[in-house]
């Protein structure tokens, strides 16, 4: 039985999606991932926060649903687990919104902690480019729930220069366990959904998952690079499980699924004793 509740920890694991998606009941953002961590003990809630948010106006939506969340559960802690722009989201909740003696551990994965040199050259592009492109999304998501859209801000807060500040303005908290993880994927078509980001991305900055780049990806006391055990890698759209399927059904070293990576970051929190 207890091998069954391996991922049973100490404090309840928050789930914090990234850009571009809200937590809806369906489709799930994080695929198969909540229910293989629930069946292994584990106690989940989510972020619950604006797709199209600012880091900052999505981190006081974080830390207002962490208190929801530790009134609800009676837990003193959480242990966020975010994806993407919701590690930027996670990270100022903590430093910023007074959520530190809140949390107990922050795990990124494929957050781009140093922002981006592609975004950098795409904001070489004509202002009213981006003026139109915010106004048109920021219209469109106000319709599917989001409370305070702004696309504009939240590109811009991908620049390098942007998260340079960022990250002088958001310290980690020493009483907090932060750890992260980044993607790469094999070759342009190992997802074809970001085949030409990766592409793109590859050129300017290097191995990437198709959005963010290793090296961006890397944040606090352990960086791990996640492996297949295929040749196609894994994309930014893999580490959350969008096929709902397993890489492959072979053995051997790297992931052969993501729900396993997820079950094994969980497992080490509680062995950790979050």
């Amino acid at each position: 039985m207890e091998e069954k509740l391996d991922c049973r920890t100490r404090y309840p694991v928050v789930l914090i999606h990234g850009a571009g998606f809200r937590d809806l009941k369906w489709p799930v953002y994080w695929g198969r991932i909540p229910a293989a961590l629930e069946k292994r003990g584990a106690r989940i809630f989510y972020g619950l926060q604006d797709s199209w948010g600012s880091v900052e106006t999505n981190a006081e939506a974080v830390a207002r649903r962490i208190d929801g969340i530790l009134a609800e559960s009676g837990a003193q802690k959480v242990n966020l687990i975010a994806h993407s722009k919701g590690g930027l989201d996670a990270r100022m909740a903590v430093s910023s919104f007074g959520c530190g003696g809140k949390v107990a551990s922050v795990t990124t994965v494929a957050t781009p902690h140093h922002g981006s040199k592609t975004v950098d050259r795409l904001f070489a592009l004509p202002r009213s480019f981006w003026n139109t492109a915010a106004f048109a999304v920021d219209n469109w998501i106000r319709v599917v729930g989001d409370k305070k859209p702004d696309f504009l801000r939240l590109s811009e807060g991908f620049t390098t220069e942007s998260m340079e500040r960022f990250n002088r303005e958001n310290p980690d908290d020493p009483d907090v366990f932060y750890q992260s993880f980044g993607c790469v994927m094999g070759h342009p078509f190992s997802d074809i959904h970001l085949s030409t980001a990766n592409a793109i991305v590859n050129r300017i900055e290097g191995p990437n998952d198709g959005l963010v780049s290793a090296e961006s990806a890397r944040w606090g006391e352990n960086f791990r690079i996640l492996r297949s055990n295929a040749f196609r890698g894994i994309s930014h759209l893999d580490a959350i499980d969008l096929r709902r399927m397993p890489f492959t059904k072979k053995e051997g070293s790297g992931i052969s699924d993501i729900c396993d990576f997820y079950a094994g970051v969980v497992r080490e929190l509680k062995e950790r004793g979050l």
